[in-house]
């Protein structure tokens, strides 16, 4: 298909800033949705309110536009899960995405495609078994929330849109995200695996991200779910030996699963110790070239020298 107008939110995130970067470079025409005004935004733009019964005061500036793609929502690894947080996490990506859905569903030009982001969560933690998107949906909060943020695109699918589900794993950049956090750490020598590190961890660097969003974009028979990793997951300990050697530091300070569950709680175990060993399947099948397909260069190639 052809790109020729697209609407974004999301787009002060580090993936959203990337996707607006690349699109701009490719003079594809852009409208972004923000919550509240900012000096920082570039382009055309225009306010929303996804909790209000019109999210957006005119939306007939929307008409015209071929794609959508939805990338907002509070960040899971933010904070310890309070149950107020676990609301927050909820109401920031279900509410909105249900919003947009209807909004795209109303326009008299509907938009081809709704690309909307979901999380590799989904499939909870399975040890050591390869999950694709067959897979079915683990069970506890993550899995559920992320149920119910899939759902939520159902009005645009009913209208006729293509509806795209994107998994994310932990996407890999040094300007934002779990990667970012670590690298101080890191750098200063005082990283090491978390709990067993036998868990897994299924990546996907930066550029593979903007390049996936724009292929399920213009592929017209991808619709669904989508994982959005890198074809090879590795394991914690893995992950912690390969920064450490990107970073040319050491990697001996290991932190038990009791200290994380203790300082964090059920984050903890959701997300820093779970092992989610998932594989992009249809990407593969849908003849997706990745970029950086192996950890070791995918961080050469993402951290400064």
């Amino acid at each position: 298909m052809r790109v020729e107008r697209v609407l974004l939110t999301g787009s002060s995130g580090f993936i959203g800033t990337s996707l607006l970067r690349s699109l701009m470079q490719n003079r594809i025409s852009t409208i972004t949705l923000h919550r509240r005004p900012s000096a920082q935004q570039t382009g055309a733009s225009e306010l929303w309110d996804p909790y209000a019964p019109t999210p957006v005061s005119r939306p007939e500036r929307l008409e015209g536009i071929t794609a959508a793609v939805h990338l907002s929502g509070a960040n899971l690894a933010g904070r310890r899960w309070t149950s107020a947080y676990k609301r927050e996490i909820s109401a920031s990506r279900v509410t909105p995405t249900h919003a947009l859905a209807k909004l795209l569903a109303g326009l008299r030009s509907k938009p081809e495609v709704l690309v909307c982001a979901s999380a590799i969560g989904i499939y909870g933690n399975r040890g050591d078994g390869e999950l694709s998107e067959a897979s079915l949906p683990g069970s506890g909060f993550l899995p559920d929330l992320c149920v119910a943020w899939e759902e939520a695109a159902r009005p645009a699918q009913d209208a006729g849109i293509r509806v795209v589900n994107l998994r994310f794993g932990v996407v890999l950049s040094p300007q934002g995200g779990a990667l970012k956090q670590m690298l101080p750490i890191f750098r200063a020598g005082l990283g090491g695996r978390l709990g067993s590190g036998r868990q897994w961890i299924s990546w996907i660097a930066l550029p593979d991200v903007i390049r996936v969003i724009e292929f399920v974009v213009g592929t017209r028979n991808m619709s669904g779910p989508v994982n959005v990793v890198a074809p090879n997951p590795v394991t914690n300990l893995e992950f912690t030996r390969s920064l450490a050697g990107a970073l040319r530091r050491p990697a001996a300070l290991p932190v038990p699963g009791f200290a994380l569950r203790l300082a964090f709680g059920e984050m903890a175990e959701a997300t820093i110790l779970q092992s989610e060993r998932v594989v992009p399947a249809r990407l593969s099948a849908a003849g997706f070239n990745f970029e950086y397909p192996k950890l070791d260069a995918a961080l050469r190639a993402i951290l400064p020298p």
